[in-house]
């Protein structure tokens, strides 16, 4: 098996659903036990969170959580950012990633491929703020 571009890298994983949050843990420690995943379940906790930790990504639910403001504070701190949404094809959702330079989004109906989504956005990663 080869060894995962997730391997000591730290995940912040933002939703009000503690269920999509524990699959999605599940799921990330499953393909790579030596990734940091915290996690959130509400907006203040995750601007806590945020201010305090450097993560190598940060994955954002776009309803509960209030996900657009909390990935304006992630890209301001150079945190590049994943949205995930029930919504994955909405025009309103596309363009507000593509607005706040998000590094892209993910359909929470697909969290059994959030490894290879999150392996291959961390591969091909580009900077959209000043690196």
């Amino acid at each position: 098996m080869r060894e995962s571009i997730l391997k000591n890298k730290m995940i912040l994983a933002v939703d009000d659903e503690p269920d999509i949050l524990n699959v999605m843990e599940e799921e990330i420690l499953e393909a790579c036990p030596d990734c940091k995943f915290h996690k959130a379940t509400n907006f203040n906790e995750a601007v806590e969170k945020i201010a305090s930790s450097n993560y190598d990504m940060v994955i954002l639910d776009i309803l509960g959580v209030q996900g657009f403001r909390l990935a304006e504070l992630a890209i301001r701190r150079r945190l590049p950012v994943t949205l995930l949404t029930v919504y994955p094809f909405s025009p309103d959702v596309l363009k507000n990633s593509f607005q706040i330079k998000a590094q892209g989004y993910f359909a929470k109906e697909r969290l059994g491929d959030i490894v290879a989504f999150l392996e291959n956005a961390l591969k091909y990663q580009t900077c959209h703020v000043p690196c």
